[in-house]
């Protein structure tokens, strides 16, 4: 039997209440994911909350959870995902770069994962292509320039709250149109 077939199996069983098919989930993947959330923030206490929360969570929506990825994707996903969450949230105080060694890290991935991001990536530059000029110019000066909002607003000669506005704007067009993968594209690669 495969690991996607024992995993449906126990996904199944999870939404049964299956407390032996949780704890199976949990021991199959609990290091795996506290390893890569370890690896973004670097402290081990907090890590381990993420992982707890994940399980927790899991638990809690057994019964509606729909997987359309492996289930090992959707941990990852759900462990980035709060992994991001927390760094959004200004609850850590370093700096760090999501994306370095984004590069590295996909040499290192299956042919699949490199074809996802592959997909993600065209994906989202037609998104981008289809916002409004002065939005599309406002979203490329900041994630691809690295401009700050002043000086993408002296660049455009706009406020920096129409830039702000703008960048809003294109990242809600952005999670609209990415619908569902959203959460499993974005935080399966940072």
């Amino acid at each position: 039997m495969s690991t996607t077939d024992l995993d449906n199996i126990l996904i199944e069983r999870l939404k049964k209440n299956d407390e032996f098919a949780f704890t199976s989930i949990y021991n199959t993947y609990w290091k795996l994911l506290l390893a890569s959330a370890y690896n973004v923030l670097k402290n081990k206490e907090l890590c381990e909350d993420i992982i707890q929360d994940v399980f927790i969570s899991l638990w809690r929506n057994r019964k509606q959870i729909e997987i359309k990825v492996s289930l090992k994707s959707y941990l990852y996903a759900c462990t980035r995902y709060q992994v991001y969450d927390k760094i959004r949230n200004n609850k850590l105080k370093f700096h760090i770069e999501l994306f370095d060694g984004l590069d590295n890290r996909l040499k290192n991935t299956s042919p699949e994962t490199k074809l996802i991001y592959k997909e993600l990536v065209a994906q989202i530059t037609d998104i981008v292509n289809s916002l409004p000029e002065k939005c599309r110019k406002v979203y490329l000066l900041s994630r691809e320039q690295n401009f700050s909002h002043k000086e993408i607003a002296k660049e455009l000669n706009i406020s920096t709250k129409t830039v702000e506005n703008h960048i809003t704007k294109a990242l809600a067009v952005l999670r609209n149109s990415l619908g569902s993968l959203n959460s499993f594209f974005l935080f399966f690669f940072i």
